[in-house]
C-alpha cells in the first residue's frame, strides 16, 4: 500500500491560526551528524479563540529532545508529538507565552535538500515551501510573520563563515575551537524565507548606494577559487537594484545583501530575505565555461530573486494558493528588466517560445490548473510554468489594459497598502481597480480558469463602404475539475496593414471597447467594424503577444508574408513567419507519415532568407527568425495522435530544403558575424554570435560530412561557439569519428568543471534517434555522473525525457520504462527532483495509440510502487486520472 500520499488542501478551508507568533529566537549548534536546534517562540492567543484550543505546530521527520513552556518542562500529558505535528494543550488564555522546542537532526544525510542539509562541507537551508518544519516544530505557513534572531555556533576551522537573514549583530570565539555569530532580521517574515549558511567559502564584495543615500554591502559567496566567476552576477545585482529604484520606486532595506552559490540545490535560486541561496549554475560565468544563454539566465535570475525583496518578501502570500502573487508578479518584473537590459522584441520572442513549449502543454494536459489553484496535495508540485509564466502574462495583461501610468499607480498603491502583510490575489487586483476606477472582475477569471483560450478570427472588407469587419470568437477548453468556462477579458493588440505595409488608421471603431490599439474581447463572439479604411487591410492580431492565447485566424500565406516583411511590431513580424513555418512543418509531418517527400513552402524560404539577409534588423532578431518551431511545437499544433518519428522526419526534410536554398546567405553570415576581439557577454555581441551559429547550423545540416562542424569545434574560442558547434556535430553526425573525438576532448578539457560537464551530458542526451537511450544508460555509468546531484541528473535524465522526442518516445516504449525506473530510484532520495522530471510525461495522451499505451503502462508501474512520496504520487495520480 502506498503511504505518505499527502492530504488535499482546499482554498475554501483557509482560516487564520489560533495563535499569533510574535517573535522567533533560534540557536543552531551545527554538527554534520547531530545538529542541535533550540527554537524559542513567543505566541499569544488570537482574540476570540477558545481557551481550550491547543497550539498545533508542523513537523517533518523531527527528533524532539526538549519542550518547555515559559522555561518549564511541559508534562507529557499536555502534548502529543507525531511525524507531522506537535500539539500542545493547557496554554495561557491571554498573556503571551514562550514555547521552547529542542530538536536534533543530521544535515549530512538529508538527501532531500529541504530544511537544513550539508553539501560540499557547507551547511545550507532550503525552506520554501515547507522545509522549515524539517528544522523545528513550527506554524510553517506563509501568513505567520515574525521577526527572527538567529544564533549560529559551529566549528571555526570547518565553518569560518556563519550567515543568516538580516543584519549581523556580532560574533566571537568561544574558546573551544568553536565560534558564534548572531543575526537579527527586523522585517517580519514567514518561515519559508528563513536561511542559514555556514562553511568555508570565498567572497566577492562590492557596495551599492541607494537612491536615498544609504550604503549597502554586497557579498557573493562561492567556492574558493571561483571568485572571478561571480563578477557578472555582481554586476547584474547592482543593475537590478538600480532598475528597481528607477522603474518601481523600490529601495533595498537592510545594511547587507548576500548571495551564496551551492552546487546541490533543487531549485534555481531562493529569495530568502537578505540571504539569497543560488544554484551555482546561475551565479558562475566566464567566457570559457559559460554560454550567452548562461549569462542571460544569470542576469534574469539574479534580478528575479532580488526583486522578490518587495514582491514576495516585504509583501508575501497569505497562503500557498496565492503563489502566483509573488512568482508570477516577480517573473513579470524580471522580464521587464531583461527587456530593458537587452532587446525588448527578442526578449519577448524568447518568453513566448518558452511559454508555448512549456506552459501551453501543461494547460492542455492532465496537470492543468488555474494560475491560482483551489486545491493541492503537494505544494511543491505547483511551482509550475502556469504559476510563474502564465502568472507573469496575467500581470502583463493588467498593464496592457490599464496603460503604463495607471499600472504604475496600482503597483504603488499595492506597495503602500500592503507592506508587511500576507495578502491574496483579490488584494492585488483591488489595488488596480482602486487606482484606475476600472472593474476587473471579469478579467480576474484569468486567475481562476485553467486552460489556454482559443480565439478564432476572420475578416471581411467592403470596398464600397470602406469598412473592415473583424469577427472574433473565444472558447476556453475544459480542464481537470472545470468542464464549463465563462468568457474571459482578452486584450488583443491590433494593427491593420495596407498593401504597402503601412498602418491603416480607422475613422471610427464600433463593436468593442478599444483603447489605443487594444481590442477588449469580453464576449464569446464580437464583431468589430473599422470605417474609413481605404483598401483591404491585413489584420495583425495579438501584437506583442498581448494575451496568452491560441489564435486561429483565417489568413493566407501571402497575408502572413506581408506581416513578416512590413510589421512595425517585430514580435508580430516573427509570429507571422513562425506561423508560415509551422503550417509547412505540420504538412511535412503528414507527408512523412505517409512515406511522401516534404517540400519547403516558397513563402517560408523567401521569408527566412529575407529576414536573415536584412542588415537593418538586429542580429539577435534574425537568429530568432531562423529558429524553426521545435518538434514539440509541431506536436502541440497537431494536438493528438502524434508520431514523434514522423514529426522529426518531416522537420528534417524542411531543414534540408532551407539549408540548400539559403546556402549563400548562410555562408555570408557565418563569415560576417565571426567574432573579433575579446569575448563580451553584452547583448549586441551575443546577438552576433547567435546569428552566426544559426547560419552555421544550417550549413552543417546541408553538409554530407562532419568536416565543417568539426572545424567549428576546433576554432571556437568561447563556450557559446564551442557548445553549439559540438551540438551541431553530435546531432548531425552522431556516429562519426570526429564526433567521438570532439566529445572526448571536451570531457578531458572540462572534467573538473561540473557546470560545463552538465552541458556535455545534455548534448549527448539530446542526440535524435532511438539509439540515444543506450547512450544515456552508458553515460549513467560514467565516473562523472553523480545521481545525488540534482544538476547532473537533470542534465542527463531530465534533458533526455524533456528534450529528446524521438529518443524518449521510442515506439517500443523503452524510453518510458527507463524513466519509470529512474523515478522510482530517485524518489526516496529526492522527491522534488523525481516529481519534476516525471512531468516530462504530461502530454502522453497526445501520442499515437501504441506509444500512449506504453506510456500509460509506465505511469501505472510508478503509481503501483510502494512508499511513493507525496510529490510523485500526486503527479502520477493526476496524470492517470481520466
Amino acid at each position: 500500500m502506498r503511504t505518505n500520499t499527502g492530504q488535499t488542501i482546499h482554498l475554501e478551508d483557509y482560516r487564520p491560526t489560533d495563535f499569533v507568533l510574535e517573535r522567533v529566537d533560534l540557536t543552531f549548534e551545527l554538527d554534520p551528524k547531530e545538529t542541535k536546534i533550540e527554537a524559542r517562540l513567543i505566541f499569544h492567543r488570537r482574540e476570540g479563540v477558545s481557551q481550550a484550543a491547543p497550539l498545533v505546530l508542523d513537523g517533518d521527520e523531527l527528533r524532539m529532545t526538549g519542550l518547555l513552556l515559559d522555561q518549564v518542562e511541559i508534562s507529557p500529558t499536555l502534548f502529543d508529538a507525531t511525524d507531522d505535528t506537535l500539539t500542545i494543550h493547557g496554554l495561557p488564555e491571554t498573556a503571551p507565552f514562550e514555547i521552547t522546542v529542542t530538536t536534533l537532526l543530521s544535515p549530512e544525510t538529508n538527501t532531500k535538500l529541504m530544511g537544513l542539509y550539508r553539501t560540499n562541507n557547507v551547511y545550507c537551508t532550503q525552506c520554501e515551501a515547507e522545509g522549515f518544519r524539517r528544522i523545528t516544530y513550527f506554524p510553517d505557513r506563509p501568513d505567520v510573520l515574525a521577526v527572527y534572531t538567529v544564533n549560529i555556533i559551529a566549528d571555526k576551522a570547518t565553518a569560518p563563515l556563519l550567515l543568516s537573514n538580516g543584519n549581523l549583530l556580532g560574533g566571537a570565539d568561544m574558546g573551544d575551537g568553536r565560534h558564534f555569530a548572531a543575526w537579527f532580521d527586523p522585517h517580519p517574515k514567514p518561515s519559508y524565507l528563513f536561511a542559514l549558511v555556514a562553511g568555508d567559502l570565498g567572497v566577492v564584495e562590492d557596495t551599492f548606494t541607494t537612491a536615498s543615500g544609504r550604503a549597502v554591502a554586497l557579498r557573493i559567496y562561492v567556492e574558493h577559487g571561483k571568485e572571478a566567476g561571480a563578477s557578472y552576477a555582481m554586476d547584474a545585482l547592482k543593475r537590478s537594484m538600480k532598475w528597481d529604484e528607477e522603474v518601481f520606486g523600490r529601495e533595498y532595506d537592510l545594511d547587507i545583501f548576500m548571495i551564496v552559490a551551492v552546487s546541490d540545490f533543487n531549485m534555481g535560486a531562493m529569495e530568502n530575505k537578505g540571504l539569497n541561496v543560488f544554484n551555482d549554475k546561475y551565479v558562475l560565468a566566464d567566457p570559457e565555461t559559460a554560454t550567452d544563454a548562461d549569462y542571460a539566465n544569470i542576469e534574469a535570475i539574479i534580478a528575479h530573486e532580488y526583486f522578490h525583496n518587495w514582491t514576495g518578501n516585504r509583501i508575501t502570500c497569505r497562503d500557498w494558493f496565492q503563489l502566483c502573487l509573488k512568482e508570477g508578479l516577480t517573473v513579470y518584473r524580471d522580464h521587464e528588466f531583461s527587456a530593458d537590459m537587452r532587446s525588448r522584441a527578442v526578449k519577448r520572442i524568447a518568453e513566448v517560445r518558452h511559454l508555448k513549449s512549456e506552459q501551453f502543454p501543461e494547460d492542455a494536459g492532465p496537470l492543468a490548473h488555474p494560475v491560482r489553484p483551489t486545491k493541492y496535495r503537494e505544494i511543491n508540485n505547483f511551482y509550475t510554468t502556469t504559476v510563474y509564466e502564465k502568472g507573469s502574462e496575467v500581470t502583463r495583461m493588467i498593464a496592457t489594459i490599464l496603460g503604463r501610468e495607471l499600472f504604475k499607480k496600482g503597483m504603488d498603491l499595492y506597495f503602500d497598502r500592503h507592506d508587511g502583510q500576507a495578502v491574496t490575489i483579490e488584494d492585488f487586483v483591488a489595488c488596480f481597480e482602486d487606482a484606475s476606477g476600472r472593474n476587473l472582475k471579469q478579467f480576474s477569471l484569468w486567475y481562476h480558469q485553467a486552460g489556454t483560450p482559443l480565439v478564432t478570427a476572420s475578416g471581411s472588407y467592403d470596398a464600397e463602404k470602406q469598412i473592415f469587419s473583424l469577427s472574433l470568437e473565444q472558447t476556453v477548453p475544459p480542464a481537470p475539475g472545470q468542464s464549463t468556462k465563462e468568457p474571459m477579458h482578452i486584450p488583443l493588440r491590433l494593427g491593420l496593414l495596407l498593401a504597402d505595409g503601412s498602418d491603416a488608421k480607422a475613422a471610427t471603431v464600433s463593436g468593442a471597447d478599444l483603447t489605443e490599439d487594444v481590442i477588449h474581447l469580453t464576449k464569446r463572439k464580437q464583431t468589430v467594424l473599422f470605417t474609413g479604411i481605404p483598401s483591404r487591410p491585413v489584420p495583425s492580431l495579438n501584437r506583442g503577444f498581448s494575451a496568452p492565447i491560441n489564435l486561429h485566424i483565417e489568413q493566407s500565406t501571402e497575408d502572413r508574408a506581408l506581416i513578416a516583411r512590413h510589421e512595425s511590431d517585430l514580435f508580430a513580424r516573427w509570429q507571422a513567419l513562425n506561423a508560415i513555418a509551422l503550417d509547412n512543418l505540420v504538412a511535412a509531418t503528414a507527408q512523412a507519415r505517409n512515406g511522401q517527400p516534404a517540400t519547403c513552402d516558397n513563402a517560408l524560404v523567401a521569408g527566412l532568407i529575407s529576414a536573415a539577409a536584412d542588415d537593418r534588423l538586429e542580429p539577435a532578431f534574425r537568429s530568432q527568425a531562423l529558429a524553426l518551431p521545435s518538434e514539440s511545437d509541431i506536436a502541440r499544433e497537431i494536438g493528438s495522435d502524434n508520431d514523434p518519428d514522423a514529426i522529426h522526419a518531416g522537420r528534417q526534410q524542411i531543414l534540408a530544403g532551407l539549408a540548400e536554398a539559403g546556402r549563400d546567405i548562410f555562408t555570408r553570415l557565418a563569415d560576417d558575424m565571426a567574432s573579433s576581439g575579446p569575448f563580451s557577454p553584452d547583448a549586441a555581441s551575443a546577438g552576433r554570435r547567435a546569428l552566426r551559429n544559426s547560419a552555421l547550423s544550417f550549413l552543417v545540416y546541408g553538409d554530407t560530412g562532419p568536416e565543417r562542424a568539426a572545424e567549428a569545434v576546433r576554432a571556437a574560442n568561447n563556450m557559446t561557439d564551442l557548445s553549439l558547434a559540438l551540438t551541431s556535430l553530435a546531432h548531425r553526425f552522431p556516429d562519426a569519428n570526429e564526433t567521438a573525438e570532439a566529445l572526448a576532448a571536451f570531457k578531458q578539457r572540462f572534467a573538473s568543471n561540473a557546470l560545463v560537464i552538465d552541458k556535455w551530458f545534455a548534448i549527448q542526451a539530446t542526440i535524435p534517434g532511438s539509439e540515444t537511450l543506450d547512450r544515456v544508460k552508458t553515460l549513467m555509468s560514467d565516473p562523472l555522473f553523480n545521481g545525488n546531484n540534482p544538476n547532473r541528473v537533470r542534465s542527463l535524465v531530465g534533458t533526455f525525457a524533456f528534450s529528446n522526442p524521438t529518443g524518449f518516445n521510442r515506439a517500443d516504449g523503452e524510453g518510458y520504462r527507463f524513466l519509470a525506473r529512474q523515478i522510482l530510484d530517485i524518489d526516496p532520495r529526492n522527491p522534488q527532483l523525481a516529481a519534476r522530471i516525471l512531468t516530462s510525461m504530461r502530454s502522453w495522451r497526445s501520442l499515437e495509440g501504441v506509444r500512449a499505451d506504453h506510456a500509460r503502462n509506465a505511469l501505472t508501474e510508478i503509481a503501483g510502487a510502494a512508499n511513493l512520496s507525496a510529490d510523485v504520487s500526486d503527479i502520477v495520480d493526476r496524470m492517470l486520472e481520466s
